[in-house]
């Protein structure tokens, strides 16, 4: 569309494009009757700046943007055209274009799939500060009987958490371990395997077993269960080694080399 001579000439607009037209054609005899003519004079000569204010004016009423996007939808284009221009960009970097650049991000999701089907979900590392018993005390006995039912249920977490608590309990019970609240795991492990020191490995792995599956959001298995419902049943059987029963032989074999 152009302004020549104060006569608006156009190529046949679209249906869409009508209401601007309407509008310029409007702007047009504006601006000839504010320079002293009207629409049935001859043409006349409409200087450039009057012309242009004249369709700005009437271009900014506001049916002529009853149409327009909304915030949202130019947001959404816009962030289209940027996409756009970065694909070109990067297929007219990569050898091959187009094809070159399928090629490349086809390689990409390959290898993270590969990572991810040997790694598997990244776990959570145990919490080192995470206590052993979180609810009432309990004994031994009990923390073993819902070990053996959650086991019979299949629910191996919970049965692998109960027996750790049972194998703490009872070597609490038998005071080889001082009743302490909030001791963890770990610790109680660490504490144990002083006093039986022969169970010192089994010990470390099974509170290393509970960790993982409590606060490292491992799945426990029957396997795993049943080695530590067997550590429990042989620290029961297991006699402790004690410090001051060390020493006292120590000191009676001194004294037998004496005499």
């Amino acid at each position: 569309m152009s302004l020549t001579g104060g006569v608006l000439t156009a190529a046949a607009p679209s249906r869409a494009d009508g209401t601007v037209v309407r509008g310029l054609l409007r702007a047009a005899d504006v601006a000839a009757r504010a320079t002293g003519g009207s629409g049935d004079e001859p043409p006349v000569t409409i200087p450039r700046d009057p012309a242009r204010e004249a369709a700005r004016r009437e271009l900014s009423k506001r049916m002529y943007h009853e149409n327009d996007p909304g915030l949202f939808q130019r947001a959404l284009n816009a962030f289209w055209d940027w996409l756009d221009r970065l694909l070109n960009s990067a297929a007219s970097a990569t050898p091959g274009g187009t094809v070159g650049l399928i090629v490349v991000v086809l390689f990409v999701v390959a290898v993270l799939a590969a990572l991810w089907w040997r790694l598997g979900t990244p776990r959570r590392q145990p919490s080192s500060t995470a206590v052993l018993f979180d609810d009432r005390p309990r004994s031994a006995a009990e923390h073993r009987s819902a070990a053996e039912a959650h086991a019979a249920q299949g629910h191996w977490n919970q049965a692998v958490q109960e027996r750790m608590r049972a194998i703490v309990r009872s070597l609490e019970e038998r005071t080889l371990l001082d009743v302490r609240p909030g001791r963890t795991a770990d610790e109680a492990a660490a504490e144990a395997g002083r006093t039986l020191p022969a169970h010192a490995d089994r010990l470390r792995a099974a509170a290393r077993e509970f960790d993982d599956v409590t606060y490292g959001g491992r799945r426990a298995t029957e396997e795993s269960y049943h080695h530590i419902a067997e550590l429990d049943r042989d620290l029961e059987r297991t006699r402790p080694t004690l410090a001051h029963s060390t020493t006292s032989t120590a000191h009676n074999t001194r004294q037998g080399a004496a005499q």
